[in-house]
């Protein structure tokens, strides 16, 4: 049987370069590669060596997505969840469902200004 991994996750956004930023604060992630893309676009693919997002824009992108349509949420993974919060905080975004559950990770999720939600998680 193959195994497999989680290469890339693309999303659209309406300002790449506003995204980009956040998670770059968050996880410690760098740019991969950045260039014009397909539909006259513009597309930030940030992460690390494993894996990365790919964050995508155009004039087309309006945003205000809804939950569940067609996905629930992006879950990542810090060292430390309160400079996350700090982080989230300071752009402007509202965390909430903030929990802890077993065997101990403690999370908490946010919308980005786009309307994508984002679960924050730590193991440590």
């Amino acid at each position: 049987m193959s195994k497999g991994r989680l290469e890339h996750v693309n999303i659209s956004v309406t300002d790449a370069e506003r995204t980009a930023g956040l998670f770059e604060r968050l996880c410690g992630w760098r740019r991969r590669w950045e260039g014009p893309s397909m539909g006259n676009g513009h597309t930030i693919h940030l992460g690390d060596e494993h894996a990365y997002v790919s964050i995508y824009t155009n004039d087309s992108v309006n945003g205000g997505f809804s939950k569940g349509a067609p996905m629930n949420h992006i879950g990542l993974a810090v060292d430390d969840l309160e400079t996350a919060r700090g982080i989230v905080t300071e752009a402007g975004l509202e965390p909430f469902s903030e929990g802890k559950y077993e065997p101990g990770p403690r999370t908490f999720y946010f919308f980005d200004w786009d309307g994508i939600e984002w679960e924050i998680v730590s193991y440590a």
